[in-house]
């Protein structure tokens, strides 16, 4: 099976290219020759709440400047999938990547795949989740992203030998409406949202940790109205609202977080949202790490971030991580 058929893309609408620059950079998916290869589709048939929907994925190259960064994002999600980001020197550790896009589109380049081979030149194997949005038709569509998280990490955990990954060292790292994901997966990973549909489903979702990039985390006073209209509708009530607010969803069982963003975010309020989540981790005694920068705005990702203090968030998840023996610090000495 090539890899048009997999990904069930089809020929895809996109837009900021020259036809010229589009010949020599893109293929007709919108694919790069950079791109991962291994793609693990999430679901054996049709993904829950599925039928009817009939959508083919359209990627859109945003850069002005596609020989200095590419900057793609992805919307039309009918196949939810994984695109797995293997080091040269994997240390046996896994990270469930949740790229952002207020859940009206998820961003490849910049959230994702930037970040994931940062992290593989640290020995970090790292599956980028492709999640569904909830406003493409889907039934629950609210749902949707937790559904594909939910099974994305019972994947991950059934091919561990496969990926060569060790069960007990399994993250999830969102950024933006993708910390939303993240957040939900972290503080609901046992919710029944879809039936089981094969033995896969008897893994654990559970992530051992998880990083928070300037994430969207309440629906309610503070939230980013554009995630939660995606997510929950224009009106929806104050249950919905409650039960899809992590911070709200914190036990002493919700497994250690890391939460980065930067003072001036314009477009999630950092308050209401990442320190939330730090204060309701904290509240739970949950172990928790937080640093916040004075610039940088919101989505700066690796890229943007370069020439400003938030340069180093990278490097503090990675030490977080090498501190709770969750990466391996390839500077200290064996043990």
């Amino acid at each position: 099976m090539d890899r048009r058929t997999v990904l069930g893309l089809g020929m895809t609408t996109l837009a900021g290219l020259s036809a010229q620059g589009l010949a020599e950079q893109m293929n007709a998916e919108g694919m790069l020759s950079t791109d991962p290869t291994e793609i693990v589709p999430l679901w054996p048939g049709t993904p829950p709440g599925g039928e009817g929907v009939n959508l083919k994925a359209r990627i859109v190259e945003r850069s002005d400047n596609v020989s200095t960064f590419h900057d793609r994002y992805v919307d039309n999600i009918g196949t939810p999938l994984l695109a797995v980001f293997r080091p040269d020197k994997p240390d046996g550790s896994a990270v469930l990547l949740a790229p952002g896009g207020g859940y009206v589109r998820i961003v490849i380049d910049k959230e994702g795949e930037e970040t994931a081979r940062r992290l593989n030149a640290s020995g970090v194997t790292v599956f980028m989740l492709r999640y569904r949005l909830p406003g493409e038709g889907w039934a629950d569509g609210k749902d949707v992203p937790l559904q594909d998280a939910q099974r994305a990490m019972r994947i991950i955990r059934a091919g561990a030998q496969q990926y060569g990954v060790d069960p007990h060292r399994m993250g999830v790292l969102g950024f933006s409406a993708g910390g939303h994901v993240a957040a939900s997966l972290a503080t609901r990973p046992y919710d029944t949202v879809y039936k089981p549909v094969d033995d896969i489903d008897s893994e654990d979702a559970k992530p051992t940790f998880t990083g928070l990039m300037y994430p969207v985390i309440t629906m309610g006073s503070g939230a980013h109205i554009g995630s939660r209209d995606k997510l929950l509708g224009s009106n929806p009530s104050q249950a919905l609202i409650d039960a899809y607010s992590c911070e709200k969803s914190v036990t002493p069982e919700t497994p250690p977080g890391f939460i980065c963003f930067a003072a001036d975010d314009h477009t999630v309020p950092p308050m209401a949202n990442g320190m939330a989540m730090y204060d309701a981790l904290h509240g739970a005694k949950v172990s928790a790490e937080l640093h916040v920068f004075g610039e940088g705005d919101h989505g700066f990702g690796i890229r943007l971030a370069k020439g400003k203090p938030a340069s180093v968030w990278p490097d503090l998840l990675l030490h977080w991580g090498y501190s709770h023996g969750w990466f391996r610090d390839p500077s200290a000495a064996p043990a």
